[in-house]
């Protein structure tokens, strides 16, 4: 079986940076991706998918101090759903891309001005595979 996801896109705001209660860094980013048709009538179609990624380890902190609003990515990873249950009862789901490489596409750097990292959270994802422990030597740049 196959579970791959390969995006290529726009992030839709900051990339978000949390850290788990064991300190894990994970990074939270939603990235748009568009596609577009010509109709049997001829009419051209246009539809944005947006997709929420999570960046675990060394990878993760890079892309929360690298990326911004707008940016272009290319993103590899696998599907995951995550279930919950809300402070209403309701129980939730939510799928998510988990990145396994992801390289910065179009734009610069990142601005002197961009807001440090918020301090840890709570841990509200699943500790990652242990493959997912990346060194300095797998970062794309």
């Amino acid at each position: 079986m196959v579970n791959k996801v390969i995006l290529v896109g726009n992030l839709g705001q900051d990339p978000e940076l949390r850290y788990t209660s064991s300190g894990q860094p994970v990074c939270s980013m939603r990235i748009a991706t568009r596609e577009t048709w010509v109709g049997r009538d001829g009419q051209k179609g246009e539809r944005t998918e947006w997709h929420s990624v999570v960046v675990w380890g060394k990878q993760g902190e890079n892309c929360a101090h690298y990326l911004r609003k707008g940016r272009q990515v290319y993103v590899e990873g696998r599907l995951q759903t995550r279930s919950w249950e809300g402070q209403d009862g309701v129980k939730r789901y939510r799928t998510e891309v988990v990145a396994n490489n992801v390289v910065f596409l179009q734009g610069g750097a990142r601005s002197e001005q961009a807001a440090p990292a918020p301090a840890p959270g709570p841990d509200e994802f699943d500790a990652p595979p242990a493959a997912d422990d990346l060194g300095d030597d797998d970062i794309p740049f």
